[in-house]
């Protein structure tokens, strides 16, 4: 069963592009670790968030995902752009009709 995490993520004004250039930069980790998919996306009517909709081959695999040293060193790059504001929910896939 898949595992969706999807989110929104309040940057500090003006800082958008430069959070999205961040999440969007090549990283064959993720494939390697479980993620299925990681989609990142703006809204002009909401300058300042930006979406992400992750995909994961389970819940176990997204939570193992945050402990590599390179992701922490990620997060911890990107922390100074966001206000701590964050949105979203998870949720078990129980199916779609692009698998069926």
């Amino acid at each position: 069963m898949a595992f969706a995490n999807v989110g929104t993520l309040e940057t500090v004004p003006g800082k958008r592009d430069e959070l999205v250039a961040h999440l969007v930069r090549r990283n064959d980790r993720l494939g390697e670790v479980g993620c299925l998919s990681y989609e990142v996306g703006v809204n002009d009517d909401e300058p300042n968030t930006v979406f992400v909709v992750e995909l994961w081959e389970d819940a176990a695999a997204h939570r193992a995902s945050l402990d590599p040293p390179e992701v922490q060193e990620a997060i911890a790059a990107a922390r100074p752009l966001l206000t701590g504001t964050f949105g979203g929910f998870r949720f078990d896939v129980v199916g779609s009709p692009l698998r069926a």
